[in-house]
């Protein structure tokens, strides 16, 4: 690789930004979240082809700040290493001249990358940084960036994301709104929240493709993984059957893999490059807290969009996934942490704590006309309510609004939509 051959690449490179400028972008909560004053790293990380780049990108653009740009998810730099990085650097300066903000995609595929970037925050260039690799990111940050940066978790569109992308009205809960709103939600339950599924741009093999680069390229080729077919089958599975707790002898069995350490190093891989997210159980006790996790996918879609898909169409399984996404999105930031809580007799789905201290109880039921249902519903938010001492309770449904008396206690009932659209306090 030499200075000529990446002037041509990161020309390129340009040119494609050149290209999103002519886009209608719509604006994400998250974009809040980069300051582009601060002399801390903002790194943006999340799954693949959830618009991470796109939300730096449209940052950058509002602020009308001039910067470089490098995006390492190019097959021309896969060889990339460390003693390039300089060279492009270099070559960066060449076409783009002096500037101060230097934004780099999918930058955890350089292997000791953040000794580059702690020289050029030395140096006092801003830098906007993504990835799609949780624990690498995070390991290589907190140990060469410690209090040099500020993390920003992006996930697939929220529903909000989706009605702005469609051109949607969500500020106003009239009858005709409320109508068109439960049609868009029908339609977001069952396509998920990628963007290019979202704007129509994907196809049938979409996910099936971005579920193969996750293994094989962000698992398979940075972990060494020989026997690939194995952790294969470990990942349907799990996303056949989530959200859902696993056993390690259930997954052994399934994947025919003969190491619980095996096991444990591939959930591992699943959640470090967001195809899987995961809750722990409620308890006072540590070692409960420690085990008994419940998974998700990161996005719906990953349901049963992808080839060997056995998912179905369970509207209850894809509607508590979205509510944990969106608590995520609500919550993480803030610095919450968000639970599931089983007895014997009842389960909440979630519990959001802050610190240790309960904020919010959130049960998720597609339908809760059956009296049978609405009992066990009420029954999970109760007994969390009794162990946490709250009282703000929730149950998430498709299309019931009503406040319920429960003894001396108010659960209420919400319609998905009005509460994915509604402001965060108190909800």
């Amino acid at each position: 690789m030499n200075i000529i051959e990446l002037e041509t690449i990161l020309l390129d490179q340009k040119a494609e930004l050149d290209l999103l400028r002519e886009d209608t972008l719509i604006s994400r909560p998250e974009e809040e979240l980069i300051d582009l004053h601060s002399r801390q790293a903002q790194v943006v990380i999340g799954v693949r082809r959830s618009g991470k780049s796109t939300l730096c990108f449209k940052a950058l653009e509002k602020a009308k700040i001039s910067y470089a740009y490098v995006n390492f998810d190019d097959d021309r730099l896969a060889n990339c290493r460390t003693h390039h990085l300089d060279m492009i650097l270099e070559t960066l300066y060449r076409i783009n001249g002096q500037f101060d903000y230097l934004f780099l995609d999918e930058i955890q595929n350089v292997e000791g990358w953040p000794l580059f970037v702690n020289r050029l925050l030395r140096q006092r260039i801003h830098m906007i940084i993504t990835g799609s690799n949780a624990k690498l990111l995070s390991t290589d940050l907190a140990t060469h960036l410690t209090g040099r940066h500020h993390k920003i978790e992006l996930f697939p569109f929220s529903f909000r994301d989706w009605c702005s992308a469609k051109g949607i009205n969500y500020g106003s809960m009239t009858t005709r709104n409320r109508g068109i709103l439960g049609k868009e939600f029908n339609q977001y339950i069952h396509t998920g929240g990628f963007p290019e599924l979202v704007y129509g741009l994907g196809h049938k093999t979409y996910i099936s493709t971005l579920f193969d680069n996750i293994i094989n390229q962000d698992i398979k080729n940075r972990f060494n993984i020989r026997n690939i077919d194995e952790l294969i089958k470990m990942a349907h599975h799990i996303l056949n059957v989530a959200p859902a707790c696993f056993s390690i002898e259930s997954l052994m069995e399934v994947s025919g893999i003969k190491s619980n350490h095996t096991i444990i190093k591939y959930l591992s891989y699943l959640h470090q490059t967001y195809l899987t997210s995961q809750i722990k159980k409620y308890s006072a006790k540590s070692r409960q807290r420690s085990t008994n996790e419940k998974y998700y996918p990161i996005d719906v879609a990953f349901m049963d969009k992808r080839e060997n898909a056995f998912a179905g169409e369970n509207l209850g399984w894809r509607l508590e996934t979205i509510v944990y996404l969106e608590l995520k999105r609500r919550y993480a930031e803030q610095g919450c942490d968000i639970y599931y809580h089983k007895e014997k007799a009842c389960e909440t789905d979630f519990i959001v704590c802050d610190g240790n201290k309960a904020i919010g109880i959130y049960q998720v039921s597609f339908d809760i006309s059956n009296e049978r249902t609405r009992k066990r519903e009420f029954r999970g938010c109760l007994a969390a309510s009794k162990i946490t001492h709250c009282d703000n309770m929730f149950i998430i449904t498709d299309h019931e609004r009503v406040d319920l008396q429960v003894d001396d206690k108010i659960i209420k009932a919400i319609p998905a939509y009005e509460w994915l659209l509604a402001p965060q306090n108190g909800q």
